[in-house]
């Protein structure tokens, strides 16, 4: 299983839109997105807000089994519900299909583990 995380810029002024994006995954899109998910092959997906002095940050956690076929799979859905999350990821974040097709985002590390108890 292969996990990540990395961060996205907040565009300025999109802060509250994002919360808005954020709520509608986890309230009346909550299917589509566990439907979406599935596909992609994702079995966990964390997104945490960072406020800094430079601007407001998303930074996601994705685990799965191959994240650049997650990505990729996400990147190139037709599905209406990946449609209208790659729109938000262009408005709320300037991120582009494009940068979905490549190498996941980010390279890991460190990853500590643990004991499981």
């Amino acid at each position: 299983m292969e996990c990540i995380t990395w961060f996205a810029p907040i565009l300025p002024g999109k802060v509250d839109e994002w919360k808005a994006f954020d709520q509608e995954m986890s309230g009346p899109r909550r299917e589509e997105h566990e439907r979406s998910r599935k596909r992609m092959g994702v079995v966990r997906e964390v997104a945490s807000l960072m406020q800094t002095p430079q601007g407001d940050f998303v930074c996601p956690f994705h685990e799965a089994e191959d994240l650049a076929k997650a990505f990729q799979t996400l990147a190139a859905s037709e599905d209406p519900f990946d449609v209208w999350f790659r729109e938000n990821l262009v408005s709320l974040h300037g991120l582009t299909v494009e940068m979905l097709q490549g190498p996941p985002p980010a390279k890991v590390f460190f990853d500590y583990r643990g004991d499981a108890a």
